[in-house]
Order: structure tokens, then sequence, then C-alpha cells
């Protein structure tokens, strides 16, 4: 199977490949989203060390019913080769309605058929009132003329 833009990246490839995943994440879709991974994919996400398709799959079924209404944004930051580095900054809300923003970076290192061989992923994030929220589009894929994260002042 392939996923491109096949490394090595150039800059538009760049920024393809990290718009189709944050397009991929902002559909809450796991198995959309495992499916960009490699059987044998290694993550690190926070604390957390996860291996391969069905974890990553399991995951964002956690991740997803726990984290309501999340709307995510990717930049790219820099790439090289086989690897794409990113930030990027998300929203969601829990089940008692408390909101949430999340920053991060993500390091990827790509196979040769396109597909994300290794993730790192450090994250913080903080609460955040509903006024405070600045990511509002309906469910779904970020629109193009939403704001990217330099223009929020992120």
């Amino acid at each position: 199977m392939s996923r491109p833009p096949l490394p090595p990246f150039t800059e538009p490839t760049a920024i393809q490949k990290v718009r189709l995943a944050e397009d991929a994440w902002n559909s809450r879709d796991p198995e959309r989203v495992a499916l960009a991974y490699t059987p044998d994919s290694q993550w690190r996400n926070r604390a957390e060390f996860i291996h391969g398709r069905a974890a990553i799959e399991a995951f964002l079924q956690r991740k997803w019913a726990r984290e309501l209404d999340y709307r995510l944004t990717k930049q790219l930051w820099t790439f090289s080769g086989n690897r794409i580095a990113v930030r990027f900054a998300y929203e969601y809300h829990d089940d008692s309605g408390n909101w949430f923003r999340a920053y991060g970076n993500e390091n990827w290192e790509f196979d040769a058929d396109g597909l994300m061989h290794r993730r790192l992923a450090s994250i913080n994030e903080h609460p955040i009132s509903e006024v405070e929220r600045r990511f509002r589009w309906p469910l779904g894929r970020r629109p193009d003329d939403a704001p990217e994260l330099d223009e929020l002042g992120f």
C-alpha cells in the first residue's frame, strides 16, 4: 500500500503530507488514521509507547471517546528526506464540558511507500474557557481559509 506524497519530500509535498494528516485526524476516524502508519509503526505519545496499527487504532478510539468536539491544526515546521517535523494545537472538551487546548510538536519518519513508521509526540495542554476557543469551524476538515497557527499567535 502506498500513501503519496512519497519521500524524499519537497516543501510542497511536505506541506501536503501535513495537511493530509490533519484532515485524517480531524475526521476522528481511528481506522482511517491508523491506515497512514506502517503495520509495525512505533509511537511515543506523551509518556505512552504504542506499537503497531491495532494499538494505534485502540489508542485513538480511547482518545476521541474522552476528547469531545476535537479540532486540530497542524503546521509544517521543517523536513528532510523521509522526515517531517510539525507543530500543532488542538481543542476539545471533556464529558463535563470543560474545554482544553493542547500544543505540541511531532517528529515523523516515513518508509519508502509514504507510510509513517515512527511518530514522536510531545504535548502539553491547559484548561481554557469556552470563550477562549479559537477553533470554531464545524466538526471535520479545517476550512482552507481558517487561520494557521502563526496567524493565531500560537
